[in-house]
């Protein structure tokens, strides 16, 4: 009789008490583009930068991939009243687009020192801010592979500097780069004239996806180069069905991911904040979905 009334009082207490354990968040970071008409440039950022960053972390993102550097600052803020910014809505600082790409004298000239001197100021501002990795966004298609070339030579020498601050460099793919230049794909030429240890490659899949290229048949053939992915599709994940975001994330081995990155431009939902919902309750339920790979 006792050591029946004394389980049942431990059931009673175990009813009681509240739960201590709760499922950890996947790591999902977020482009902060997508929300650009809400905290896109740094008046809107001063205004509602505090309530979206919040809200956004609530939904279940982990970092954020900022989208608006310029003269050392980010968002209108220094780096480390940025960085402050963040981690005080409970998000961590990862990567960031940005860039100064080379002018049409500096691509004929292939001097680079200006434009060296630019990286090396922006570089220092990101290493203060705590970001792990630049990505440049987007670079004009060159006419010949010469200038293609030339540019390669470039990102390797900006990757160079960024990795002695502990900063990986990168580049990230819209549908432009997989044309030709004399008979070569773009896209592909980068990837076999930069240097792996000082240069990767942010692939949006979506983007790809759109050109006619696969991702996948990309991580096979340039395995380890893609340590970022943008999760993207052409409004919430997984809404239009046209990108595999199981056989991407199936083979994020082959791919050497690291981190991913959603990034909207569009929503089907009321508003792009319940499409940001929408994404991550998509990535955080898909089982096919690590909760990390950091490595």
């Amino acid at each position: 009789m006792k050591k029946t009334l004394f389980l049942v009082c431990l059931l009673c207490m175990g009813m009681l008490m509240p739960a201590t354990t709760s499922a950890k968040k996947k790591d999902i970071a977020f482009q902060m583009y997508s929300v650009r008409t809400l905290i896109g440039d740094a008046g809107k950022f001063a205004e509602n930068g505090d309530r979206v960053l919040k809200e956004l972390a609530d939904y279940g993102y982990t970092a954020i991939e900022a989208a608006n550097y310029g003269d050392g600052k980010l968002y209108g803020l220094s780096p480390e009243d940025f960085k402050a910014k963040i981690e005080a809505a409970g998000l961590k600082v990862l990567s960031s687009h940005t860039g100064r790409n080379l002018n049409g004298e500096e691509l004929k000239t292939r001097d680079f020192s200006n434009a060296l001197k630019w990286w090396d100021e922006c570089i220092s501002a990101h290493k203060r801010a705590g970001f792990k990795y630049i990505v440049i966004p987007s670079i004009g298609i060159p006419k010949t592979l010469k200038d293609a070339q030339t540019i390669c030579d470039f990102f390797n020498e900006i990757g160079r500097r960024a990795k002695a601050e502990g900063i990986g460099v990168g580049f990230h793919n819209h549908t432009a780069e997989f044309q030709k230049i004399e008979g070569k794909v773009f896209f592909d030429y980068i990837l076999e004239n930069t240097n792996p240890e000082y240069f990767f490659l942010q692939m949006d899949v979506y983007w790809a996806t759109r050109a006619g290229a696969s991702p996948v048949e990309y991580f096979k053939k340039y395995p380890k180069r893609f340590r970022l992915l943008h999760i993207k599709d052409y409004a919430e994940i997984g809404q239009s069905g046209m990108v595999g975001f199981d056989a991407i994330f199936n083979n994020a081995e082959k791919a050497g991911l690291e981190h991913l990155i959603v990034e909207m431009e569009h929503a089907t939902e009321p508003d792009i904040m319940a499409g940001m919902k929408v994404s991550a309750n998509y990535l955080s339920n898909a089982k096919f979905v690590k909760g990390t790979y950091a490595k």
